[in-house]
């Protein structure tokens, strides 16, 4: 007698097997196979802290975060009335245990995670979230970042911004909280083994028109806050370096106004910090046209190590797309393996070049090239394009802001 290829009893376990995959349907097993018992509820899912008689308290979104409200209980940029509301946190329905979003911030807030230690380059990187001023998309424009940064000697800021749909003002209120954060996050360089001169932020659509103006109106918004009491007074709000991730209008966008005939352009400072610039272009035209407004701003003005990728392909998050199109994702996901989904990578290459990667205390390219730019020549375009064509002639250096 031959023996069977399979012991009986394990024949006869994969016939009772098949006899149950009709039972599947398109969306998988169905709730209870066999008898299997139910599974366990997710366990420690996040969830906001309560509402006292104190300010509010943000908790941490990532296990171990750091979190320090932005300003002081009785600060007047904090409307009194409202702090000690609670947020209220949206979580992810595939990931319940994935805050997706967070609305109700009245006590806006920075949250600290740490780069790996071995690795540490004493970067430090502000992520403004997105979400159209209407929510704070802290998930994958915020909390996905820690540990990709963290592969990279990078430490992460989460920021907590307020909300136009709580009743703020994203050009005053919001951007305030952003230079605010970068203000608290170099004061505390000491303390979370930072490199002061490379702290920077990044911002996604919404959170984008934080970050472009904080690049730019520093000087104002340090001086308006230098009285006596100011613990950070002393403490410069300007970011070393800046990212601007699928923008929403930038203060170079001509305004949607009747007063737009008589806008003008704001003007740029001289040590403006370098800015990385990532889009996709036709699927995303609207912020691919608000990216370009800020490169072209940037490269006219002369300001050094200003680089900008717009992708072929890609839309905005959120955006209906067809069903032969990549998902319209955002943040760090890879969008359907298109090449926009690599833009990550592209901006670490550009920190790397412009030394931010480099050992904490050593001078970075990008302040050596920022500190020639405050005495350099300015040189306007010259057109022609033609190899060896004399340029305009150089026109005085304006004056260092002080």
């Amino acid at each position: 007698m031959i023996a069977p290829p399979f012991p009986l009893v394990r024949t006869t376990a994969c016939l009772a097997l098949f006899a149950l995959l009709p039972q599947l349907s398109a969306a998988g097993a169905p709730a209870t196979l066999a008898g299997l018992p139910p599974l366990p509820a997710p366990l420690n899912l996040p969830k906001p802290g309560p509402a006292t008689d104190a300010p509010y308290a943000p908790q941490p979104i990532l296990p171990g975060g750091v979190v320090v409200p932005l300003w002081a209980p009785d600060s007047p940029y904090l409307k009194s009335e409202r702090i000690r509301e609670a947020e209220v946190y949206s979580l992810n329905g595939a990931a319940p245990g994935r805050i997706a979003s967070i609305t109700g911030i009245h006590n806006p807030s920075i949250e600290f995670h740490a780069g790996s230690r071995a690795l540490n380059t004493g970067v430090a990187v502000i992520v403004a979230a997105g979400g159209g001023h209407n929510t704070l998309n802290v998930g994958g424009e915020g909390a996905d970042f820690v540990p990709f940064f963290a592969n990279h000697g990078i430490n992460t800021v989460i920021l907590r911004n307020r909300l136009r749909r709580d009743g703020y003002d994203p050009k005053t209120d919001a951007v305030y909280d952003a230079q605010q954060a970068v203000k608290l996050v170099r004061a505390y360089a000491e303390a979370w083994h930072l490199d002061p001169k490379k702290i920077g932020i990044m911002g996604f659509s919404a959170g984008a028109e934080l970050a472009a103006p904080a690049s730019l109106f520093w000087t104002e918004f340090d001086r308006k806050n230098d009285v006596t009491g100011n613990p950070f007074a002393a403490v410069s709000s300007r970011p070393d370096f800046v990212g601007i991730v699928y923008p929403g209008p930038t203060p170079f966008s001509t305004p949607r106004s009747s007063t737009a005939a008589t806008w003008t352009a704001p003007a740029i400072p001289r040590d403006t910090p370098p800015s990385f610039i990532v889009c996709a272009g036709w699927g995303d035209r609207g912020h691919a046209i608000w990216a370009n407004d800020w490169f072209t701003a940037m490269l006219n003005d002369g300001v050094p190590n200003v680089e900008m990728h717009i992708y072929a392909r890609g839309h905005h998050p959120g955006d209906r797309v067809g069903p032969d199109e990549p998902p319209s994702t955002g943040g760090l996901t890879n969008r359907g393996f298109i090449a926009y989904g690599t833009w990550q990578d592209r901006y670490i290459e550009w920190m790397r070049d412009l030394g931010f990667l480099g050992k904490p205390g050593v001078e970075t390219q990008a302040a050596k090239d920022v500190a020639a730019q405050l005495t350099r020549a300015f040189r306007p375009p010259s057109g022609g394009g033609r190899r060896g064509a004399p340029g305009a002639p150089d026109t005085p250096a304006a004056p260092a802001p002080k």
